[in-house]
């Protein structure tokens, strides 16, 4: 792998991140997705306050994570099974560009259209300074930590892409994945203290992005979410590399 990102060509990555990024606003479903993330996460947001009387960022960004659990599968689902439904992908392959530039692009255009979607959000808790006092270190820390779950959801999503031509097959698989780290760590209540319990509290995102919230930056924690993320792109190489 040191070897490949050494010889890493960015204009090919560039190439392919322009392409996925206009083919995903082509399409009327990119649109529906983002509007429908915007609008589930302000309804979480106002409910909070009107529920309660008082407003607070703590319910709004406790969602925010089991939201991406539907939200990134959405837009990650169609980066490789599309190539695979239309044949392109024979196309590509046949182009100067090595598999693992294919799928860096497509993992950063994914990427990207999530943080927009995500940084699209900050209008709530701006609109928290007209009526409260809310805690610019957390607001900061929060979505930092939002970005890293995204990070790590999209490496997910090209993963589950990669194996289907399928769209609706790689969004449950990406969705199962996704759901089975964000359970991991709300398991750690209900089980028995032993060597599991501490397993279970390291795969899950809770441990992780509680930290980074409370503006703990951590290196175990970075190094959590960039080896996972390498982990998912390693497998994509791999099942690319199989299916040709």
């Amino acid at each position: 792998m040191v070897n490949e990102l050494r010889k890493i060509n960015f204009n090919n990555i560039l190439v392919i991140f322009k392409r996925e990024i206009n083919a995903f606003f082509d399409s009327p479903v990119a649109y529906i997705v983002i509007v429908s993330f915007l609008a589930v996460s302000g309804w979480f947001f106002s409910s909070s306050i009107f529920l309660i009387n008082f407003a607070t960022l703590e319910g709004y960004l406790d969602i925010l994570p089991l939201i991406f659990i539907f939200f990134v599968p959405a837009i990650t689902m169609r980066l490789f099974s599309e190539e695979y439904k239309s044949g392109t992908i024979e196309i590509l392959s046949t182009m100067p560009i090595a598999d693992y530039e294919i799928i860096l692009g497509k993992y950063l255009a994914g990427f990207g259209i999530i943080s927009i979607s995500i940084l699209l959000t900050l209008f709530y808790p701006i609109t928290l300074f007209f009526i409260s006092k809310p805690h610019v270190g957390t607001i900061f820390g929060s979505y930092l930590g939002l970005l890293f779950i995204a990070m790590f959801y999209s490496s997910i999503g090209i993963f589950a892409s990669s194996i289907t031509k399928n769209q609706i097959v790689a969004f449950l698989v990406s969705f199962i994945i996704c759901f089975f780290f964000f359970m991991a760590g709300k398991t750690v209540n209900i089980l028995p203290n032993s060597a599991l319990t501490s397993v279970f509290e390291y795969i899950g995102i809770d441990s992780h992005f509680n930290n980074i919230t409370k503006g703990l930056i951590d290196s175990r924690d970075i190094i959590y979410y960039f080896s996972v993320s390498a982990f998912f792109y390693l497998l994509t190489l791999r099942m690319i590399n199989i299916r040709k």
